[in-house]
């Protein structure tokens, strides 16, 4: 029976671009360290903010490969490596799953196909999932994000159905539903099945929940922050650890108001000098100059100035 991954702080990397939309090697590596030495647990590479989507298989495999080196070259080992591997038919998210493992990913995630919402009813998103899991050879985690899979939401029983499947380890909730999570969290233990939240503005409460942490998009921006509530939480020190959750909240959303994605690089960008805010399109790019004097980057300014 397959592991689940160990709790704490995730962070589903962004991918860095040049000016022709092909992958930014430099930056890229500049980032994945940045990252790695603010202390994450782990890396998810091609999640909704590493623009899956809009790689190619060899893209997708090739910057598995590179993440993995590039953190075992610096010292990183322990640092898990999960791959985003969701497709929109079983036989492709199989192929994607075996080549995650190839390239050195430690645990696949999973989002459901979402061509066709009429047809993905409770009994087949279970009977597609199964069939990935039991087809491949690494740890197996759930993607539940409505945003990007037209609405299509699972929920707390069909999860629960799912995770008694030996090789399916842990889910990110990327819909923000903190009782779903609660309903999960209390019916599995982590190393039976671990459960991640998927935004940082709950964060805490996931922990307090009993689950296994966040794989949030705001730890490409505040990696140290998000070690430092854990460290608070751990040590029990509640009443500090919700005074830097609530600042956490507040950056989580002044993250989503900059424009998602490329608000991501943009912050990091200004503030890191690596990288570009380029993302492929249809997304949007937003210019590092549309930052000055924007209240929700001046929302932001207080963390990274101590995650500097």
């Amino acid at each position: 029976m397959a592991s689940p991954p160990p709790p704490g702080y995730y962070v589903p990397a962004t991918l860095f671009f040049d000016e022709n939309e092909e992958l930014d090697l430099d930056a890229i590596r500049s980032h994945l360290l940045r990252l790695a030495q603010g202390g994450v647990t782990g890396i998810l590479v091609q999640g909704s903010n590493g623009e899956a989507q809009h790689l190619d298989r060899q893209e997708r495999k090739k910057i598995i490969q590179f993440t993995r080196t590039t953190l075992d070259e610096n010292g990183f080992n322990n640092v898990v490596l999960i791959a985003g591997t969701g497709a929109q038919s079983t036989r492709e998210t199989k192929q994607l799953c075996f080549d995650a493992k190839e390239a050195g990913a430690s645990y696949v995630l999973v989002l459901t196909p979402s061509t066709w919402p009429p047809q993905m009813t409770a009994d087949n998103v279970i009977r597609f999932h199964r069939q990935v899991a039991d087809a491949v050879n690494i740890p197996y985690m759930i993607y539940n994000f409505p945003v990007v899979t037209a609405g299509i939401d699972l929920d707390s029983d069909t999860i629960a159905t799912l995770a008694r499947h030996p090789n399916i380890v842990g889910v990110k909730l990327s819909c923000g539903q903190v009782g779903k999570l609660h309903r999960l969290a209390s019916t599995f233990s982590p190393s039976e099945f671990a459960v991640f939240a998927g935004r940082s503005d709950i964060f805490l409460t996931s922990l307090l929940c009993g689950g296994s942490g966040v794989i949030g998009a705001t730890v490409n921006v505040l990696p140290k922050s998000h070690g430092n509530l854990l460290q608070l939480y751990r040590e029990s020190r509640l009443s500090e650890a919700f005074e830097l959750q609530a600042k956490l909240g507040h950056a989580d959303w002044a993250i989503q108001k900059l424009g998602g994605i490329s608000g991501v690089k943009a912050i990091v960008c200004r503030n890191w000098e690596y990288g570009k805010p380029i993302v492929r399109g249809p997304l949007k790019p937003v210019a590092v100059e549309s930052l000055v004097g924007n209240k929700y980057a001046e929302t932001l300014q207080e963390l990274i100035s101590m995650e500097k």
